[in-house]
């Protein structure tokens, strides 16, 4: 059997009551993130969800309380590893040991960070923001993952998410909602592009952005006119009058780039090496495999230039 290159540590933070234990139970339970490895789970407080021990049996997890920050040391989680010999590791972070502390725990061999995930509690996150900002804050500023749960009716998505954008530029920010859905809290005036206009003005940067927004808010778009540059990609699977519009990316690495992008129904003759400045009009679709998505209808275009950027970037809003 061939030896694991790395193991993985996952790093929750959050105060007490922010859903820490609640999600890490979520993650044992969950079969496409836990299929057997041998789990170890540093918890550094004691809060109010327990690891219920047939949740642990079942997931091959083992959970070890640290008492105090300073037993959160170099040589305490060596001889973690030695006694538990993880697959991989969870440790459930109590933020009033400061993650600066963090950087002074030298982790064991093949031990890597792979992702910060930071909670709040959205009925909390005012009163922790004005009486205990550092603590609240300096977690989220080195997260992967900034997640604010409990966001009852009326909690101001938009307004907390340009504060928490403006503490971590290129965090994932998700709110969620009593239900259990989850949303990122992006509306119309969050956008780089002016949502208001007859016709939307898409630059080259913003491509990305606007790729994923359309995925994930396909309704925001319908009947929207956007222009925009990218190109037009031949397809065997569609009709005559149907192509590609779209923008070359790298999905995952160099060696997989494909092109982004949408179906459009025009006239534009398919050229995977020149260039079209596209004005289109949105409308909302059902894919094949049952989600909503966009579909382009060509109004106009013309030849374009190609963009400075090569490949298509995903920033963040």
């Amino acid at each position: 059997m061939k030896e694991q290159t790395i193991i993985p540590v996952y790093m929750l933070t959050g105060f007490i009551e922010s859903g820490k234990t609640t999600m890490i139970r979520s993650m044992l339970a969950d079969e496409n993130f836990s299929s057997g490895q041998r789990t170890l789970i540093i918890c550094c407080e004691e809060g109010i969800e327990e690891y219920e021990p047939e949740l642990l049996s079942k997931a091959n997890a083992f959970c070890v309380q640290l008492e105090e920050a300073e037993d959160l040391t170099s040589l305490r989680v060596k001889q973690l590893n030695n006694e538990y010999k993880p697959e991989r590791v969870i440790i459930e972070f109590n933020n009033f040991w400061g993650i600066e502390m963090m950087a002074r725990v030298k982790m064991p061999p093949r031990w890597e960070l792979v992702q910060i995930i930071s909670l709040a509690d959205a009925t909390t996150f005012d009163n922790y923001m004005l009486n205990m900002r550092k603590q609240l804050t300096d977690p989220m500023k080195a997260a992967d993952l900034i997640l604010v749960n409990r966001c009852g009716p009326g909690f101001n998505k938009s307004g907390w998410r340009k504060q928490l954008r403006a503490l971590n530029p290129s965090a994932n920010i998700l709110f969620e909602n009593p239900d259990g859905t989850t949303e990122d809290g992006v509306t119309d005036e969050d956008l780089p592009y002016d949502m208001k206009a007859d016709v939307i003005d898409i630059t080259d940067d913003d491509f990305g952005i606007l790729y994923l927004d359309a995925m994930d808010h396909p309704e925001r778009y319908n009947g929207r006119v956007l222009r925009m540059v990218g190109q037009a990609f031949p397809d065997s699977q569609f009709p005559a009058g149907y192509y590609l519009f779209a923008r070359y990316a790298m999905t995952c690495c160099a060696n997989d780039v494909q092109p982004c992008g949408w179906v459009c129904r025009g006239s534009a003759r398919p050229d995977p090496k020149g260039f079209i400045r596209l004005t289109a009009k949105c409308q909302m679709v059902t894919a094949p495999d049952g989600q909503p998505g966009i579909m382009l209808i060509e109004q106009s275009t013309e030849r374009a230039s190609a963009p400075k950027d090569k490949y298509v970037t995903f920033g963040t809003v």
